[in-house]
């Protein structure tokens, strides 16, 4: 699948702030993954969702304190391999769980080793979202427990899962990429254990879980929080992430009406990760 990257030039005090809300904006329209650049942000969304006037009717645009210059590009899926390989490094999460790529050395200190060929799909442990909910599942016990990654991307929180003894995981994702690249990383980890499909929500009709993580983004999780529900069993915790602090509130409201009881929350530049128990 080609994405189109949108290239968003920032003339402002503060590049940050104004990145934050531009790509909150973004995130209304289909964007699904960001890059810091030094003077900006760089945004991808898929090429068949770009459209140049969306970009021209955000309301960012209209804020007189700072400039937005934009221009864009359409990147083949596959160059995308490349562009991943030459700026991924390895992470570590908390001195326990190692995310690299393939081409990186192992590190046997770590409980858990994770071989992550990102491709186009989201969540490599880079981005504070999908570091926050690695981190979070430390935490967690998933032994023999029956487990959703909702919106899998790379399958990394699958994987994880997976290497803490869950019976079984399921992985879905609509994106054909990260339904692929799930595959492919969960071949490359030897977990047996983990089922993947290509969808959306509507798959988890008449199936059960003990946990469901979720990592996408507000409109999907506040589209969909009833059907995690709906499939989460008694005592059983949704994780979720993709959201800003300031989205926390409408998040939590939004649970709490389908009997979703927040537990807790960390923040990341940000960004935070959520637990909730039904």
């Amino acid at each position: 699948m080609d994405y189109t990257e949108l290239n968003c030039i920032i003339s402002a005090e503060n590049i940050t702030e104004v990145s934050e809300i531009l790509i909150a904006e973004l995130n209304e329209i289909g964007y699904e993954s960001y890059s810091e650049t030094a003077d900006g942000l760089k945004a991808y969304i898929q090429n068949n969702m770009f459209n140049p006037d969306k970009i021209k009717n955000l309301q960012i645009n209209s804020i007189a304190d700072y400039k937005i210059d934009y221009s864009w590009q359409v990147i083949k899926s596959q160059n995308w391999n490349a562009i991943w390989e030459s700026n991924f490094e390895p992470i570590s999460i908390e001195n326990e769980c190692f995310v690299r790529a393939p081409f990186h050395k192992k590190q046997n200190q770590y409980k858990y080793d994770i071989i992550i060929e990102p491709k186009m799909s989201f969540g490599t442990g880079h981005h504070e979202t999908t570091s926050l909910m690695l981190k979070a599942m430390l935490s967690i016990d998933f032994e023999d427990k029956t487990v959703l990654d909702m919106g899998c991307g790379t399958g990394v929180l699958a994987i994880l899962a997976s290497f803490k003894n869950a019976k079984n995981v399921i992985a879905i994702d609509i994106d054909d990429w990260a339904y692929e690249n799930t595959i492919e990383n969960i071949a490359r980890n030897a977990c047996s254990n983990i089922e993947v499909f290509k969808g959306d929500a509507e798959l988890l009709k008449d199936k059960q879980f003990d946990i469901i993580l979720a990592n996408i983004n507000r409109n999907i999780l506040l589209n969909d929080i009833a059907k995690y529900a709906e499939s989460l069993k008694k005592n059983g915790i949704l994780l979720l992430s993709g959201i800003y602090e300031k989205d926390l509130a409408v998040i939590k409201k939004e649970a709490e009406t389908h009997n979703l009881k927040f537990e807790k929350y960390e923040p990341k530049n940000n960004w935070v990760a959520a637990k909730f128990i039904k």
